[in-house]
């Protein structure tokens, strides 16, 4: 896996990690848009960075966010055609890693009901279900 990069997402990279985000049945909000993705990077763009192989193709990203108190995994996909081979517990690694640099003690993510297949793979790393009642309002 010596092929594998870990780089900071650009705006250069928007298309190509929308594209990946869809193949990989992310669903997608209005948030997640060129706007939304900029703001973003303002925060903490150490958080948010893809993977690539040897010919310099994205076949994997991850959206951390920190805010002071705990970090959100947000938006975690690989490559469906790479899925199975440890990337995405390279990418967890790498941004648990990014989390402990920014004095973060707690990773929280949330999973959609119609995406409850990857939950295995959470608990497989350590991650564990908590019940909570998640309500939002878009403003």
């Amino acid at each position: 896996m010596s092929e594998l990069r870990f780089k900071n997402f650009e705006m250069g990279d928007f298309d190509a990690v929308i594209a990946l985000w869809q193949a990989a049945g992310i669903i997608l909000s209005r948030s997640d848009t060129q706007t939304g993705l900029a703001q973003k990077l303002e925060r903490d763009p150490d958080l948010f960075f893809i993977m690539t192989d040897a010919d310099n193709q994205i076949i994997g990203c991850v959206m951390g966010t920190f805010d002071g108190r705990r970090g959100w995994i947000n938006h975690l996909a690989i490559d469906p055609k790479r899925q199975g081979e440890g990337l995405g517990k390279l990418m967890i690694r790498q941004l648990e890693d990014r989390f402990r640099k920014a004095g973060c003690e707690k990773v929280n993510l949330l999973i959609e009901p119609t995406n409850s297949a990857v939950q295995a793979f959470y608990e497989r790393i350590d991650y564990t279900e908590d019940k909570l009642i998640f309500m939002e309002k878009w403003l």
